[in-house]
C-alpha cells in the first residue's frame, strides 16, 4: 500500500529528528577517536568502544533504512529521497562536509538528477512470419514484456543455449531446461544481452504463469533516462507463453522479428545522490581522492502478489549504505585528517539503470584521473558459505592490484567465488571502472533466495557478521587514504 504525501512528509520529519544528536543515542555513542572507551549516558553503563564499528550502531541504521516505513526505498520515489536526507544528516554529524549540488553553494549533500520515462499507450506486439502467415503476440496475452529498450525493435531470430555467443543485434530464443527458475532464467537472458543480443525471448515458468494476469495488466515502460546517461545499452527481455515459445522453436533461424508499440507522452521524475567529503590534509596527496560508495535505492513496493509486497532491500543494499556510513564515522573520528581526500557517495536509482552513478560521472567533484580507487559496498549483510567465516570478497579481484594490497594490510578480502554471475559488471563500480577508475565491489552475497524478493528484510540480516565485516575494512581503508600506494589495472584486465 502506498503512503500519502502527507505521511511521507511526517516520516521525513521523524527521521530528521531521530538523526539529531539529542535524539540518537546510537550515533552519539561513538563519535570520537577510534578505539576510545567512554561511558554511556544511558544508565551510566560503561561501554567498550575498542572496535571502531559497533553492532548497535549498525542495527540503528538498518532498522530505519530497511523498515517497512521506508516502503522499499523505490528508485526515484519520496522514500529514496527520505533515505537520502537520513544519510546526509548522519554524515553531517560525523563531521563530513556536504559536496552535492553546486547550485546550493556546496551546502547540500544531495544531488538532484532529472529522470524521464515513457510508457506504452497500448500493449506492444511481437510479430514474425510462420508458414506464410503473420503471427502477432501481444503483451498480456501470448507474451509479457519483462524489459524493453525501445518502441521499435527489429532483428533476426537466433536459437541459442545459455553460454553461447549471439550475433550482434540478434533476437535470441533462449533454450532452457524445465527446471529453470525465474532468477536463473533472467541471469541467462541478461548474459545474452551483455554479449550483444538486442532482445532475448524466454519461456514462461510456473511461477510466472501464476502472476501472468497481474503482470500483463500493466503496460510496460521504457527504461528511465537520466541526466548524464550515455544512452540505454540494455537489451529487451520478453517472456513467451508455452504455446508461443513452441511456435518460435518451429521457425527457422534468421526469421525477421519485430517488436513494436506506441508510446504515451513523456513523464518526468527525479532521483538523488548523496555526496559528502573529508578533505585531505597532505599538500600533495589531498588532490587525490578515494571514493567509498553504495546505492541507497531498492525495488519499492510490488503488486500482483499476495502477502508481503514491500521489497525492504536490507541486504541489497541498506547493508552497503551502513558500511559507508560507519566508515565515515570511523574515518572522521580518528583525529588527524586523512592525507588523501575521501568522498562518501550513496547513489540513487542503481536498480533502474545506474542513473545516479552516471550523473556523478558526468558531474564529478574531482577529475576522474584524480580518483585513485573506488570501493563499492553491496550486500554484506549475510555471510557467503563459499568463503571462510568473516571473509568478504571483491568483484574483479584479479583485474587490479587493489584487492591483494588491501589483503596485505589486513583486509579479509578474497577473490569473488561466483565468477559466472558477472558481479563486477552488476554494480555502480562498473560505470567508474569503464571510465578508468580502479573500482571494485566489496560483498559477501552468497546467492541467497531472498535476493530481489520481499524476504530481503532485517530478519534475515546477520548483524554480528555485518559488524565484523565493516570493522575488518576500517584499518585497510585508513591505510589506503594515508598511503602513497596508487592502485593499477593488471595488464589486459582493464574494462
Amino acid at each position: 500500500m502506498k503512503l500519502s504525501n502527507l505521511t511521507g512528509r511526517l516520516l521525513l520529519a521523524v527521521a530528521l529528528s531521530l538523526a539529531t544528536p539529542a535524539g540518537s543515542v546510537a550515533v552519539a555513542q561513538q563519535v570520537g577517536s577510534v578505539g576510545a572507551k567512554r561511558t554511556s549516558a544511558v544508565g551510566r553503563v560503561a561501554v567498550d568502544n575498542a572496535a571502531p564499528v559497533l553492532e548497535r550502531n549498525v542495527r540503528a541504521h538498518m532498522e530505519f533504512l530497511a523498515s517497512d516505513a521506508m516502503q522499499g526505498r523505490g528508485s526515484g520515489t519520496q522514500f529514496e529521497l527520505l533515505a537520502g536526507h537520513y544519510i546526509a544528516s548522519q554524515l553531517r554529524q560525523f563531521g563530513v562536509e556536504p559536496a552535492g549540488d553546486a547550485a546550493t553553494g556546496g551546502k547540500s549533500f544531495l544531488q538532484t538528477i532529472a529522470l524521464t520515462r515513457q510508457a506504452f499507450a497500448a500493449a506492444p506486439v511481437l510479430s514474425f512470419s510462420a508458414n506464410g502467415a503473420e503471427k502477432r503476440l501481444a503483451h498480456g496475452k501470448e507474451m509479457l514484456v519483462g524489459r524493453i529498450a525501445a518502441a521499435g525493435l527489429k532483428g533476426s531470430l537466433q536459437k541459442l543455449r545459455a553460454g553461447e555467443k549471439p550475433t550482434a543485434g540478434a533476437v535470441v530464443l533462449l533454450s532452457q531446461s524445465d527446471g529453470s527458475g525465474v532468477q536463473q532464467l533472467f541471469q541467462q537472458a541478461n548474459a545474452m544481452g551483455r554479449a550483444g543480443a538486442m532482445a532475448v525471448l524466454v519461456a514462461e515458468t510456473p511461477a510466472i504463469r501464476e502472476r501472468w494476469a497481474a503482470m500483463g495488466a500493466d503496460l510496460p515502460q521504457l527504461p528511465l533516462a537520466g541526466a548524464g546517461d550515455a544512452g540505454s545499452s540494455s537489451s529487451s527481455i520478453l517472456i513467451l507463453s508455452t504455446d508461443a515459445y513452441k511456435e518460435l522453436q518451429a521457425v527457422a533461424d534468421g526469421t525477421p522479428i519485430s517488436i513494436e508499440g506506441t508510446l504515451a507522452p513523456t513523464q518526468t521524475n527525479s532521483t538523488w545522490n548523496v555526496v559528502g567529503v573529508l578533505r585531505g590534509s597532505d599538500p600533495r596527496l589531498a588532490s587525490e581522492a578515494v571514493l567509498l560508495s553504495a546505492h541507497m535505492d531498492h525495488l519499492g513496493v510490488g503488486s500482483g502478489q499476495t502477502g508481503d509486497q514491500i521489497y525492504n532491500g536490507a541486504d541489497d543494499d541498506a547493508s552497503g549504505v551502513v558500511a559507508v556510513l560507519e566508515l565515515a564515522r570511523a574515518l572522521a573520528g580518528v583525529g588527524a585528517k586523512p592525507k588523501r581526500t575521501i568522498y562518501f557517495v550513496l547513489f540513487g536509482s542503481e536498480e533502474k539503470g545506474g542513473h545516479g552513478a552516471n550523473y556523478f560521472l558526468a558531474h564529478p567533484p574531482v577529475a576522474l584521473a584524480q580518483m585513485v580507487a573506488n570501493l563499492e559496498f553491496e550486500m554484506i549483510g549475510r555471510p557467503d558459505p563459499k568463503v571462510a567465516a568473516d571473509t568478504l570478497w571483491l568483484t574483479g579481484y584479479e583485474r587490479s592490484n587493489l584487492g591483494a594490497e588491501l589483503a596485505r594490510q589486513g583486509a579479509r578480502l578474497v577473490q569473488d567465488p561466483h565468477p559466472e554471475q558477472n558481479f563486477f559488471q552488476r554494480s555502480d563500480n562498473y560505470a567508474l571502472a569503464r571510465r578508468g577508475v580502479v573500482a571494485h565491489t566489496v560483498s559477501s552475497f552468497g546467492l541467497h533466495p531472498e535476493y530481489h524478493q520481499p524476504g530481503d528484510d532485517i530478519a534475515h540480516i546477520d548483524f554480528a557478521h555485518m559488524t565484523r565485516a565493516i570493522n575488518s575494512m576500517v584499518s585497510p581503508v585508513v591505510w589506503l587514504v594515508n598511503s602513497n600506494f596508487t592502485p593499477t589495472w593488471v595488464e589486459g584486465k582493464k574494462p
